[in-house]
């Protein structure tokens, strides 16, 4: 049974249970996506909430979570540059913490444990391209077999979906571009991503739990979504072979985000 979740303040060993008690693998591999304001309140605040993370995985776990910027024409530097707002505030105390590392480019993820500088160690210094290819750290956690935790958020939010369109070859690119440091100097890398509004990933929730392999509960005062990274793509895969647009909205019904990756298409 659960400890209270009628508003009041819940202590980090609530939180604890609750991660538990949903099914995150101790020393495991644990990808976060969350919203704090979902989840609070929440003893220790935002730092609470990581503590009882680290505390469900064990000192043998890794925790993964976004770390991305939201500039696209100011150099990435890891140690200063913050988190997209969009984000959230988790991530953005959780890559400042010692001991957490995190990608040197403008794609990051950060990530705390022994298999943290595997997931984080991409190449310089150019990023992996697009986002969300196997070599990037949303990859080496299904190469881990690690799971997800969507915590206050939906599948919107899930980034491994994007690993799952890249592996099934969706045929939309939208036209995108970072700025990197080479030898010292600013240079801008455009390139294609897999990209568009993200809310038809909702369909996941229906394909997860018919098949059975998405657990679902309260974290916090939050409602979560667990699952292994593997699953989500492996969900995703036949439906995106029979649609490969399934994703996107339909043409001109007001999306202008999913409008762009079908003009992409036609280019």
């Amino acid at each position: 049974m659960h400890p209270r979740t009628d508003g009041h303040e819940l202590t980090r060993a609530d939180i604890t249970a609750h991660l538990l008690s949903l099914g995150v693998s101790p020393a495991g591999v644990l990808l976060v996506h969350t919203s704090y304001r979902a989840v609070r309140p929440v003893e220790g605040g935002t730092r609470g909430l990581i503590d009882a993370l680290l505390t469900a995985l064990g000192p043998q776990g890794t925790l993964v979570m976004p770390s991305w910027t939201g500039d696209d024409d100011a150099p990435f530097d890891p140690a200063m540059t913050p988190a997209a707002s969009g984000l959230g505030v988790v991530a953005d105390t959780f890559r400042q913490l010692p001991g957490v590392l995190r990608s040197n480019h403008p794609h990051a993820f950060a990530a705390s444990g022994p298999r943290a500088a595997h997931v984080t160690g991409d190449p310089l210094p150019r990023p992996p391209l697009p986002p969300h290819i196997p070599q990037s750290p949303v990859g080496r956690v299904h190469e881990l077999d690690g799971q997800v935790l969507l915590l206050g958020v939906g599948h919107d939010a899930d980034t491994t979906m994007h690993l799952a369109e890249v592996s099934a070859g969706v045929p939309y690119r939208i036209r995108k571009y970072v700025t990197v440091l080479e030898h010292g100097r600013a240079v801008r890398v455009d390139y294609d991503e897999n990209d568009h509004c993200c809310a038809r990933f909702a369909l996941m929730d229906d394909w997860l739990r018919e098949a059975g392999i998405q657990r679902e509960g309260t974290v916090g005062h939050a409602h979560a979504r667990l699952a292994r990274s593997r699953d989500i793509v492996q969900a995703a895969l036949p439906h995106l072979e029979r649609d490969p647009f399934v994703f996107l909205h339909p043409q001109g019904s007001g999306c202008n985000e999913c409008d762009e990756a079908w003009r992409s298409v036609r280019r």
